[in-house]
């Protein structure tokens, strides 16, 4: 098939198949009037390539699920070198979830704290980021509503 049917049936940009090439995740004959061809498996390569690029992934992270795909099993994850992707992925985000939860209670904190005029619209409920303590560190005290005070 042509750059552009293929570009068609994987929902990209014939741009995006270019460098896909480029970079060497996908491979293209060329037809005798130079036109770059691609085998049917390439669409399955290119959805798995985007795919991963949507949840997050970088290129270079695509690699090993699409050599695991051209080497014919059936799902890019069923090599080791996919699944080791995965791990080092999942536990990038688990910091990053890690982080964001000490900073969120870092914020209530000082939300809790904030002086009186501030609070208005946290303690008439139109504040949506309100810590219920369910975030909150265990054994930290909760400070009762309106009885904050300046940072400082």
């Amino acid at each position: 098939m042509r750059i552009g049917e293929l570009a068609a049936r994987a929902g990209v940009s014939t741009r995006s198949l270019r460098y896909y090439e480029q970079q060497g995740l996908i491979t293209a004959g060329r037809a005798a009037n130079g036109y770059r061809e691609y085998a049917e498996s390439d669409v399955r390569l290119v959805r798995e390539i985007r795919a991963l690029l949507n949840a997050g992934f970088s290129l270079d992270d695509t690699r090993p699920f699409v050599a695991c795909l051209r080497a014919g099993h059936p799902a890019g994850d069923a090599c080791p070198e996919s699944v080791a992707v995965l791990r080092r992925r999942l536990a990038e985000i688990d910091e990053r979830i890690r982080s964001l939860t000490r900073q969120r209670s870092e914020f209530a904190a000082q939300l809790a704290q904030a002086p009186a005029c501030a609070m208005t619209a946290f303690e008439e409920g139109t504040d949506d980021h309100r810590d219920d303590g369910g975030l909150r560190g265990a054994g930290r005290a909760q400070r009762a509503p309106g009885a904050g005070g300046v940072l400082g």
